[in-house]
């Protein structure tokens, strides 16, 4: 038997276990959200080059460079994931330097991650 009381600002609320696993176990409708909300789908094997999570990248000028990268990231059984990928990331980079226009936000977030590389190899020089 459940109940509620309030102390102060808070709501306790006591619930029996198994009350407990039925209103915390997720819905079939919630998973299929997820799933749904997932560029990937591991059950199938595909990739949903639709999906909102993606950001419109697989559209584009360079959206078949990102589809080739992110493919090949996705399906990497490779250790560290991904390391059999990084020609196919190079390839997108170059492509995205060549349309500034559309990707100049991708460019700037790498630029400054390279100017981070580059100042704290300069303070281990130093140190």
């Amino acid at each position: 038997m459940s109940y509620s009381r309030v102390d102060g600002k808070d709501t306790i609320i006591f619930v029996e276990p198994e009350e407990h696993k039925e209103e915390t176990s997720p819905s079939t409708e919630s998973q299929a959200e997820e799933g749904q909300a997932a560029a990937f789908d591991p059950e199938t094997g595909e990739i949903n080059w639709d999906c909102p999570c993606l950001g419109g990248m697989a559209q584009g000028p360079c959206g078949e460079q990102f589809k080739e990268s992110f493919s090949c990231f996705v399906y990497s059984t490779a250790e560290p994931k991904g390391v059999d990928c990084v020609e196919a990331f190079r390839s997108m980079q170059d492509c995205f330097r060549q349309h500034p226009d559309v990707y100049g936000n991708e460019i700037d977030d790498d630029d400054d991650e390279e100017e981070e590389e580059d100042v704290a190899k300069k303070e281990e020089e130093t140190a």
